[in-house]
């Protein structure tokens, strides 16, 4: 399986080999296949979209299926046992999910984690005032916004997670970068637009025609686009 440099350098120095692990907010299984190459004993891929649990399915090789259990459950109500995870990992997850979910998410992740689990949460820091690709971005969330009324991404600056977990018994361990700047190629920007119109489209005619022209043009001018930060942050469970 191919594992990016991201997933593999913020598992380098973390006890994967034979723990029970969680993969928070599974995507298309960076991280999931990141712990199975690091030998671990048995792996939880959740998440709550259909077509991301498929992915994670065709992703995972058939010696490999033993040790993973797909999981299509709420963060907020997993269908695990309590202190029964040893390693947490959140890749990409939080930049996904709304600042009212932020607590809840925590309070579930420290249910199951076992006395002195490890937490591994890889997430961005907000986009520099001059990148281009926060106005798509804040396009993104226009759209998502008016037709859900919830915001499709939020930046969490890598302490505001931090201290949001200690608050619930974890200890910082250690924080390191994992890109700078961050490579926003065409098929994030493609990604992101594509995201942009299928809100859109539910909205009346003439605030999609805008919203959706604004997107491409503002996708066309970026094209690609280096900036902002990738961080990794590990925290660990009091005993």
């Amino acid at each position: 399986m191919d594992i990016p440099q991201t997933v593999t350098s913020a598992l380098a120095d973390q006890p994967v080999t034979g723990a029970v692990c969680l993969e928070a907010g599974a995507g298309f299984g960076n991280m999931t296949a990141g712990l199975l190459a690091a030998d671990a004993s048995h792996v939880y891929a959740v998440t709550d979209n259909p077509e991301h649990a498929n992915a994670v399915h065709e992703r995972i090789d058939s010696d490999e299926a033993e040790r993973t259990a797909i999981l299509e459950a709420d963060l907020c109500r997993l269908p695990i046992d309590n202190d029964s995870v040893e390693i947490i990992t959140a890749h990409g997850l939080f930049n996904v999910l709304e600042p009212a979910s932020l607590e809840f998410v925590a309070a579930e992740l420290t249910r199951v984690a076992a006395p002195g689990c490890h937490l591994i949460i890889n997430d961005y820091n907000p986009p520099p005032d001059d990148a281009a690709i926060r106005e798509l971005f804040a396009l993104e969330n226009a759209a998502t916004e008016i037709a859900t009324g919830r915001p499709a991404l939020t930046f969490y600056p890598e302490v505001v997670l931090r201290r949001l977990f200690m608050g619930y018994g974890w200890k910082f361990d250690s924080k390191q970068i994992l890109l700078e700047p961050v490579p926003w190629t065409a098929s994030h920007i493609e990604a992101h637009t594509s995201a942009t119109l299928s809100m859109s489209s539910r909205l009346p005619n003439e605030l999609d025609e805008c919203l959706a022209s604004e997107a491409e043009r503002i996708a066309t001018v970026i094209g690609e686009e280096s900036a902002g930060t990738m961080y990794c942050v590990a925290l660990r469970l009091l005993a």
